[in-house]
């Protein structure tokens, strides 16, 4: 769902037992069939091999998906056939596949270009597409005179301190990204499938302008007066000589305080004392000693939020999480496979509690096998710590008006720190704010991987951005009903509320 070229080859039973309900045996076709839908197949003869691999790869790079080879076990371990015989029914195919530049017709770009001169309030949306392309991205919203919000697949395209990046957006995004689509008579998206309506400019409200290399996702997520299917560096490449420079620079200096104005209250809220620890303070104090090149991989959970809020991505730095599905239980594999990918560069798995008992702690077995191979040592694994399955809590609270239900939120407590160095690793367990910056120095420095566990508050609230009168009576139901921690709930979220006043009226 996220648009990653995968070949998954998978075995099978032996072809002389397909059919006989044989030990082993699956309809793997049509358990994959709905991921790998695209391409999957199954070899049944050595001479089809060849033919099959090359289609799976050609076709999941090209299509950015995922196709599937079952390879049953006899076929397994039969001889290669290097040179298929040449007579009929036979595939004789090749190697390589080169990506093709898809750009717009000339005619299109002018159409966008004509919206985009237009407007005197322009704003963007970039995404997971703009990855290649955040210098052409900065170059557009310059001359445009625009702000820019990240979509969070798309955190990593477009360093935070670029002027005019408001950051991510959504109900884990910024003040600073709800301001700029509710104020904007005009839309750029590039390269995102972003799909909530709600932090997104009105209906009618604003012209708009849709750039992606997926036609089938054009025109699906705001009515757009211009559909250009293209390639987003290319595109806006080919875009830019039909851009003019906007004189007026009024709109772009007030997003511009609008960021300054967030991030005082970013910081505000990260300062909210909490029982014991406020989450959002640890990522504070992680973000000003991230080093260069860093890599993060990230869960989906609270932690997600304090990631899109809270760390600002320089340039060479990199960042992924399961973005359209929102599944538990990527982080760690993520770090790993980036940290293969990349030995040389430190690598921060940002996790929950849950994910981590989920698969992360068998993960960390993985680690202790393989981290004596990697040039750079630093592989920092962050758990928050709060007994809580927190992301589901808080949903339940703010949008169904529910109470957290223990039965289904809580979570055993569990040692992380300790289990990190009975591995090996530099275990570090902290539950007091004085202590957190000095815990960061220590994983930083650390000759081995290190696990930072965080001993953080459940009860602190992850503000959205705009608060909506149905989400205040929401969280007001979740309360009468009889939250279980309701009296300390409501005391987190009042104390990080003045806080976030107080601060943008300074």
């Amino acid at each position: 769902m996220d648009h990653q070229p995968v070949v998954a080859i998978v075995g099978q039973a032996a072809t002389t037992a397909l059919g006989g309900d044989y030990q082993q045996e699956v309809d793997l076709h049509n358990l994959f069939k709905d991921v790998a839908h695209d391409y999957v197949t199954t070899v049944t003869t050595p001479a089809a091999a060849r033919h099959a691999i090359d289609r799976a790869f050609r076709i999941a790079i090209a299509e950015k998906c995922v196709t599937c080879v079952i390879l049953p076990k006899d076929l397994q371990e039969e001889k290669a056939v290097e040179q298929q015989e040449h007579a009929h029914n036979t595939i004789h195919s090749s190697l390589g596949y080169s990506t093709p530049r898809v750009v717009p017709r000339e005619q299109d770009l002018k159409r966008a270009a004509d919206v985009l001169n237009a407007g005197e309030k322009v704003a963007m949306l970039v995404g997971a597409g703009c990855m290649r392309a955040g210098d052409e991205v900065m170059q557009v919203a310059d001359l445009l005179g625009a702000g820019f919000a990240k979509a969070l697949l798309g955190k990593a395209a477009v360093p935070d301190e670029v002027p005019g990046c408001t950051g991510s957006i959504g109900l884990l995004g910024t003040k600073a990204s709800w301001e700029l689509m509710s104020g904007c008579d005009t839309l750029l998206m590039v390269g995102s499938s972003f799909p909530y309506s709600e932090f997104l400019p009105k209906e009618g409200q604003a012209r708009g302008v849709q750039i992606d290399l997926k036609a089938r996702m054009l025109g699906i997520r705001y009515p757009m007066e211009v559909h250009l299917h293209g390639d987003a560096a290319e595109t806006l490449r080919a875009l830019l000589p039909y851009l003019k420079k906007k004189a007026n620079r009024s709109w772009r200096q007030k997003i511009e305080a609008e960021i300054r104005e967030w991030k005082r209250i970013r910081e505000a809220q990260a300062r909210v004392t909490a029982r014991p620890l406020n989450p959002a303070y640890v990522f504070w104090e992680l973000n000003p000693r991230i080093p260069d090149r860093a890599i993060f991989t990230v869960d989906t959970g609270s932690a997600a939020a304090w990631y899109a809020r809270y760390l600002d991505l320089r340039a060479g730095m990199m960042g992924s999480l399961s973005g359209n599905l929102a599944t538990m239980g990527p982080a760690m594999p993520y770090a790993i496979a980036a940290k293969f990918a990349y030995p040389d560069r430190p690598v921060f798995a940002l996790a929950g509690d849950g994910a981590m008992q989920m698969n992360g702690m068998n993960d960390l077995i993985t680690v202790e096998k393989y981290w004596r191979e990697w040039k750079d040592p630093r592989f920092v694994v962050l758990v928050l710590n709060n007994r809580d399955l927190n992301m589901v809590t808080w949903e339940l609270r703010a949008q169904s008006g529910e109470p957290k239900f223990d039965g289904s939120q809580e979570i055993p407590d569990f040692p992380y720190a300790a289990y990190a160095e009975s591995l090996g690793f530099t275990g570090l367990r902290v539950d007091r704010p004085e202590d957190v910056a000095k815990t960061w120095e220590i994983a930083l420095k650390a000759d081995r991987p290190a696990l930072v566990e965080a001993v953080v508050d459940p009860e602190f609230p992850m503000m959205p951005p705009h608060i909506t009168l149905k989400e205040v009576m929401a969280y007001a139901k979740s309360v009468i009903k009889g939250d279980p921690d309701a009296k300390h709930m409501i005391g987190e979220t009042i104390k990080t509320a003045v806080a976030s006043v107080l601060k943008k009226n300074e």
